[in-house]
């Protein structure tokens, strides 16, 4: 098998031919004095994700998990457009609107759908979410995640800016919809929050992005997106606290529908009347 250049946060990957990715626990610099606790906390997420893609079972917003390899080991359906951080970063500048609006609901439909089986991601970034073949996205990465009926708590937190810091270290659905706001955000705007671009310009580094910007949330501060088609949806999942916050992400799904798709439709019908007009004269 060939490894593959994506490194996740406790895994390595391994290319297996016929759209196959083995995922394997990371190993550890043999001189890490914490060698082998960290390696059995990685295996252990393995071991978590493992349970949580056969709770969840086939969907189309969720990476196709094909089984267990070895002891160690899981079998996925590889992504060959990469995650949305690669590809937006490649991207971006050429990707339609219909695209961006059709991803925004895919990724509200995917959280819905984790939440109806039980499963908290509590880990969502850029990097957790793939584009395959067919450039729709499927949710990954469900190491760290929680789901009580399984008594299943992969004990991760979303980083900087997906994280909350006015929530404090509790996974709840709650974590989740801030994340969805972030992520929804970025897609629709093409830059990140409070930044120009998708690796935390203008900052000097990522570091300093991530300070900034928790100060901004924490302060209850966050961008501006009255002028942001989709910009309500954003602002309610940020709000989530707020009695007209989103409680739960199948209110997402059915306000970005509303929103979105209605506004496509809208455009285009203005575009082809425009058209229309053109060639009548």
């Amino acid at each position: 098998m060939q490894r593959l250049s994506y490194i996740g946060s406790t895994s390595h990957f391994f290319g297996a031919g016929d759209g196959v990715v083995i995922k394997s626990p990371m190993k550890i610099w043999e001189r890490n004095a914490n060698r082998q606790v960290l390696e059995a906390k990685n295996a252990e997420a393995i071991g978590i994700e493992r349970q949580i893609l056969e709770r969840l079972g086939p969907h189309p917003r969720i990476v196709p998990y094909l089984g267990a390899y070895g002891s160690s080991s899981t079998k996925l359906s590889e992504a060959s457009n990469g995650t949305l951080q690669a590809y937006l970063e490649e991207h971006n500048l050429t990707i339609g609107e219909s695209l961006r609006y059709a991803w925004c609901i895919e990724l509200a439909e995917g959280f819905a759908y984790i939440y109806s089986k039980g499963v908290i991601h509590s880990d969502t970034r850029l990097d957790n979410v793939l584009v395959n073949a067919k450039l729709g996205l499927w949710l990954c990465d469900f190491g760290g995640s929680t789901c009580d009926a399984l008594e299943l708590n992969g004990g991760h937190f979303p980083d900087d800016p997906f994280f909350d810091p006015r929530l404090g270290f509790v996974s709840t659905q709650a974590t989740d919809i801030f994340s969805l706001g972030t992520l929804l955000f970025i897609i629709l705007a093409g830059h990140l929050p409070f930044g120009t671009g998708l690796k935390g310009e203008p900052f000097a580094n990522w570091s300093s992005y991530e300070e900034h910007v928790y100060k901004r949330f924490e302060a209850g501060e966050f961008p501006d997106v009255a002028g942001l088609m989709g910009g309500n949806v954003i602002w309610r999942c940020w709000h989530h606290k707020e009695d007209f916050g989103f409680k739960t992400a199948a209110d997402v799904v059915l306000a970005l529908k509303s929103q979105l798709l209605v506004a496509h439709v809208e455009r285009r019908s203005a575009a082809g009347g425009a058209c229309r007009k053109i060639i009548a004269s």
